[in-house]
């Protein structure tokens, strides 16, 4: 599969440079097409206590595609937008104790304090807007500011194995939970989730050649990725992603 995503975007970047000479581009504007790899998560600020060990973090194939425009305005300072389809993803394995949760076992929702296993997979599909200052510097710009983000597609899922929830409170009633399927107990948190997402953006494009060049980012969501209202999960988590690809300057 990340091998077939691989594949498409190089065909959609060399159809971006082979139609970039039948585009009429101000001489004031330069515009970039971009094609990266998303990679980090979804997490807290600080490990808190209830989460005692990361066991696995699994790679998904997470896109960016992405239109820039930038204009050069006072000496080597500027300005960016443009507009970026993109796919932010995970899935971990996580040992946690006393984790606040709910989730569905053998056909009935419990609450209460989960110690145990869990797995927890989350997929994201947004459009991004970034509004950024730039500073150029030879063959390197520098550049950095907010972005907006609005969800298309959205799924935080998972489920608890091998382990045990006290219903309503840590001394509540014990209800186990095994390895195999209909021992495990179950969450879907995606309609909790917010459609927006607010965050900042730090980053730098390195030009290879007069067409072709690579660039790095960082964006750190500043609102959580559930509604304020949602509490199962006594965490807020944050959106935090690195990006890495390849650019095409259309002029």
């Amino acid at each position: 599969m990340i091998m077939k995503k691989t594949i498409l975007s190089c065909l959609m970047l060399a159809g971006m440079a082979c139609s970039a000479s039948a585009i009429n581009i101000p001489d004031s504007l330069n515009y970039t097409a971009r094609i990266g790899y998303n990679i980090g998560g979804t997490a807290p600020i600080g490990m808190p206590a209830t989460i005692r060990k990361m066991n696995s973090y699994k790679i998904v194939a997470n896109v960016s595609y992405g239109i820039d425009v930038q204009k050069d305005l006072w000496n080597n300072w500027g300005l960016l937008t443009g507009i970026h389809l993109e796919n932010k993803g995970m899935e971990i394995d996580a040992t946690v104790k006393n984790y606040h949760m709910e989730m569905v076992r053998g056909g009935e929702s419990i609450e209460g304090r989960y110690t145990g296993r869990l797995v927890t997979k989350c997929d994201e599909w947004m459009l991004t807007l970034p509004i950024m200052a730039t500073y150029r510097a030879g063959r390197w710009l520098f550049k950095g500011g907010p972005y907006v983000s609005y969800l298309t597609t959205k799924h935080f899922d998972g489920y608890v194995y091998d382990g045990y929830l006290r219903e309503g409170n840590p001394t509540g009633p014990k209800v186990e939970m095994g390895n195999e399927e209909g021992t495990r107990g179950t969450y879907d948190f995606g309609s909790d989730m917010r459609r927006w997402q607010f965050g900042v953006d730090l980053g730098a494009d390195c030009q290879i050649t007069k067409r072709f060049g690579l660039y790095a980012d960082i964006t750190w969501g500043l609102t959580g990725i559930h509604r304020s209202s949602f509490k199962t999960i006594e965490q807020t988590l944050y959106p935090i992603f690195g990006t890495i690809g390849v650019m095409y300057k259309l002029k």
